[in-house]
């Protein structure tokens, strides 16, 4: 199995491209006029590039570190996309993956060994313990063995070990073939880093991170703002930015304020009567497309009342899905999710959404008490402030269903990330956004491997489960076989259920239209300089 330049993964995301060119359009009213609705997520230039300035982008939570083993939320990874650089990357809609680091790869066979030639005259961004100097291929072997035994979120799993074959190839043998390996070689928690910045700086190299990206870590203000300053040796494209900043604005209103001001020039997860605004403001355009990306409710499966399966299911009956998705999105951005995997994936199966809990809060009452609770009991569920909304009306609904009481426990990311992965929140929202690859969502949420992972919060352990998961990623690449797996997996998962399916969301995002060569990615990911797009400011 052979893949230069480029490798088409035979059609293995043709169902997603389908999914993202069937949502073009224009605005709420049919209109441009007078903001701007761009719901291809392409990157549109007009003039001429100009070089200079800095883009001020918001993110809403606060990030926790930029280690590339150790973060775990879009938010992070949103900045390390700009710092770190990996093997390979996505094109801008994921339909294909193409060369970043590595030049060309090749798979053996047996789906066991990636070899992948490397880009020379790449080089490090200077630090405080290395002065700028050249990639080699050691650096490649220490990352990703690195994050093979260290990541958080197990983003490089069955990694035997990484041979470095020559000064400018490298071989990664897999304990177990991995279709799904070259899609999460896409994720900056694979980037590459230097072995002496990581060691000379211990635990902060989190908070001074280095890499061989368009853009170097400069400042971190803790909850206030991470700053970037364009890398004068980037291998790629030259950034025309001077650099970026990243700002934390938690709440959604104070966010679409800044950007109508002119504070910030990119607003991410743009929700409610704030997409409304954003389309009326002729300063602005609202890039909203479908994305890989659900939330969802997490019941823990190891303790408390929802360890009977009962419980769950009284709760997922008392849930009205339809009801709360309107009430969160009703000004749109989403539609009602049925299985665990977002429509935009390959693996989705629309035929298995019946087996998904249907409304009924008589038989939930009546589940309830044959689990012996039928006068209700009181429960905590954790969120982060962007899923108060959800969690709000989810509460609502459990106290006049199930005379349930649940206590909102609103927390900042760190310690949500921390108390889910620890399994110590009793019920918890979350949200999903990752590739088009099932792998990406279906085993790091429901492998009994994930265990003590921010994606097995709950606790799920299924060995038929496990089984089938692990058979997708190693019998085959072949796009249908794998599927047909995954639709046996999904029949099991949802029998068993886990957590509550909430929302299928779009991506929605607004930036000022004085920002040129921006694109919105369905994975929610932001790319200030790549071979696709490369941000510049008409001002």
């Amino acid at each position: 199995m052979k893949a230069k330049g480029s490798l088409k993964l035979l059609t293995l995301l043709l169902a997603m491209m389908m999914v993202i060119s069937a949502c073009g359009g224009s605005g709420a009213n049919g209109s441009n006029q007078p903001g701007d609705t761009n719901q291809e997520g392409e990157a549109a230039e007009t003039g001429t590039p100009k070089d200079g300035g800095v883009v001020n982008i918001a993110l809403n939570s606060v990030p926790k570190t930029l280690d590339p083993i150790s973060y775990t939320s879009v938010y992070e990874s949103n900045i390390l996309r700009s710092i770190v650089d990996t093997l390979v990357t996505y094109n801008n809609d994921l339909s294909e993956i193409v060369p970043a680091l590595a030049t060309e790869w090749k798979i053996s066979d047996d789906m066991k060994v990636y070899t992948f030639t490397l880009r020379d005259e790449v080089y490090f961004q200077p630090g405080k313990f290395q002065d700028g100097r050249k990639m080699t291929a050691e650096d490649v072997k220490y990352s990703l063995e690195r994050s093979a035994k260290e990541s958080s979120l197990n983003r490089l799993r069955g990694v035997e070990k990484v041979e470095v074959v020559s000064d400018n190839e490298v071989a990664i043998h897999l304990v177990e073939p991995n279709a799904a390996l070259l899609a999460f070689l896409t994720d900056p928690g694979n980037g590459v880093v230097p072995k002496e910045e990581v060691e000379g700086w211990g635990d902060q190299f989190g908070v001074h991170v280095v890499g061989t990206g368009p853009f170097k870590f400069e400042e971190w203000k803790q909850d206030d703002y991470v700053k970037l300053a364009r890398s004068d040796k980037y291998w790629g494209d030259k950034p025309h930015l001077d650099g970026a900043v990243f700002k934390s604005i938690t709440d959604g209103n104070m966010m679409t304020n800044a950007i109508r001001s002119g504070d910030i020039d990119i607003a991410t997860d743009v929700k409610g009567q704030n997409r409304v605004l954003v389309e009326k403001d002729n300063k602005l355009t609202l890039n909203s497309i479908s994305g890989v990306s659900i939330s969802y409710l997490g019941m823990n499966m190891a303790d408390g009342p929802t360890k009977d399966i009962k419980v769950r299911e009284a709760l997922a009956l008392a849930t009205d899905v339809d009801a709360l998705t309107k009430g969160v999105y009703q000004w749109g951005g989403a539609k009602p999710s049925y299985l665990p995997l977002p429509r935009a994936s390959w693996g989705y199966d629309a035929e298995l959404e019946s087996l998904a809990p249907k409304y009924d809060p008589e038989k939930a009452k009546q589940l309830l008490a044959e689990a012996g609770y039928s006068n209700g009991f009181k429960t905590e569920i954790y969120v982060g402030e962007a899923r108060v909304p959800e969690a709000t009306i989810f509460a609502t609904q459990m106290k006049e269903n199930l005379n349930v009481d649940v206590d909102i426990k609103t927390v900042e990311w760190g310690t949500f990330s921390d108390t889910v992965s620890k399994g110590k929140a009793p019920l918890f929202i979350a949200g999903w956004t990752w590739y088009p690859d099932p792998d990406t969502f279906l085993y790091q949420m429901f492998h009994s491997k994930q265990i003590g992972s921010l994606g097995n919060g709950y606790g799920y352990n299924n060995p038929q489960v496990d089984e089938l998961l692990t058979r997708a990623a190693t019998e085959s690449i072949d796009q249908e076989t794998r599927k047909g797996i995954y639709r046996d997996a999904l029949e099991l998962i949802l029998k068993d259920i886990p957590r509550i399916e909430l929302s299928d969301i779009e991506i929605a995002w607004a930036n000022n239209k004085n920002v040129k060569g921006f694109a919105v990615k369905p994975d929610n990911s932001i790319i200030l300089t790549n071979p696709y797009n490369n941000v510049w400011l008409d001002k």
